[in-house]
Formats: C-alpha cells, structure tokens, sequence
C-alpha cells in the first residue's frame, strides 16, 4: 500500500470521547503507517484554542502523528472547529498546512480538496460567521487573550451554534448545487473531496463529475482511499 492516499476528515477528537482517540490511533499505527500520504481536511480536533494550549487528554493522539508523520507525509486543512490550529502545531507534528481550496493530480484526475464548509452558502449565518473568524486580524486578536478566556468565549460560540442550529433545515445546513458547479469549473477539476456535512456519500454529476464526502468518526473509521490501479474507495460504516 506504499502509493495509498488517504483522505479523512471529521474526526472531532476530544478528551471527553476517549474511543474515537483509540479507533483513530489504531487508524494510525495501521492503515495510514502503510500509507504514502495523509491528508486531513479538517475538524481534526472537536476544538482547537491555539497552538498553546496543552491539550490534555489528546497526548496519545498527539504522540501517534508524530509517529506516522517519519514514514508517511501527513497533511492538514483547517475546518470550522480548528481553523487556529497553525504552524507551531504543524512543526511539533511533523506535518504540512494546506490553504483551501487545494488542486491535486491524481493519475487522470484532477482533485479539488475542501473542508467544505464554504459550499453550505445557504447558511447565511454561518457563512457571516466563518468570513469573520478567518480573517487575519480576528484571529490574531483572538489568540493574544489568555487561554482560559478563549476557553469561554469558545464555550458561548458551541452554546450559540447548538442553539441556532435547532432552527436550521438540514438543507440549509448541507452544500448549495451552485457552489459546487462553481468550484468544479473555477478549479477545472472533475472530482471533489470534502467533509463538514457528516453525509458520507459518493455523488455524481454531468460530465463525469464525481462529488466525495467524507464521515465523520464515531466508533469505526471513515477515510476515503485512493490508489493508481483502483482508484477512489470511501470506507465509511454507514454506507
């Protein structure tokens, strides 16, 4: 398997779901250590404050990309929950950040890899909202305050997502078709690979146009792989 790609995204690691951390370190140490390359599009962790914080009770997922990042090139996306992840985090790990939306060459394919969150364009709200905590000066603002505010200011952002997301649709929370045709033909690409939405599923569209959405993790792994003389497996135990 020394020429597998694989793609995962979705993970929302977090000390309170100690049996996701066990499945994706397993993940690690097996599947991905055969691989060539790791590539994470984002939401990797269920929050991320800043490269500062300690991160208690991650230290074991903390130790097992150090590990795999010796023999296999790992690779990170920010998504909406650790778009503050940054570079020192990355140095420790031994990985390498990626800007979205990113183009790849895989055998005749062309790739577009996204987060995906910036599809859901029918989401006003959210939308507002991620042009916001993206910008530079935002962040950079954000991440001069002590950790514990962040904590709690972070804390009301989760309170008041949950809180709007009971009046939201799941269409409206899901990609737009527009944006996806878009980001098809600006990156003239014929496959895109994204997660966000947790709808693991492979769609099709004209002219050979392939839509791949990645799972979130529960108690099994969701990775999409990619292989010269197979091409595209989404392994997902939902579908």
């Amino acid at each position: 398997m020394a020429d597998e790609y694989l793609f995962i995204s979705d993970c929302h690691l977090d000390p309170g779901r100690p049996q996701t951390s066990r499945v994706f370190i397993d993940f690690l140490q097996t599947r991905a250590a055969a691989a060539r390359r790791l590539y994470i599009l984002g939401d990797l962790f269920e929050v991320w404050l800043g490269d500062d914080d300690p991160a208690q009770g991650l230290l074991e997922v903390i130790t097992a990309l150090q590990q795999l990042s010796k023999s296999c090139d790992v690779f990170f996306m920010a998504g909406n929950r650790d778009f503050l992840l940054g570079e020192a985090f990355a140095e420790r790990i031994g990985m390498t950040l990626l800007e979205e939306p990113l183009l790849l060459r895989l055998g005749q394919h062309q790739v577009v890899l996204m987060h995906g969150d910036s599809l859901c364009i029918d989401d006003h709200d959210y939308q507002a909202f991620r042009t916001t905590v993206r910008d530079h000066r935002w962040k950079t603002n954000f991440l001069s305050k002590p950790l514990l505010e962040r904590q709690q200011i972070a804390a009301q952002m989760r309170s008041d997502s949950t809180a709007a997301m009971r009046n939201k649709t799941s269409e409206i929370m899901d990609v737009n078709a527009t944006a996806v045709m878009q980001a098809f033909h600006q990156q003239h690409a014929d496959v895109i690979i994204h997660g966000h939405t947790h709808r693991p599923a492979t769609h099709r569209y004209e002219s050979d146009l392939t839509r791949i959405v990645l799972g979130d993790w529960l108690l099994e792994p969701s990775f999409l792989s990619w292989k010269a003389d197979s091409g595209f497996t989404l392994s997902d135990p939902r579908i």
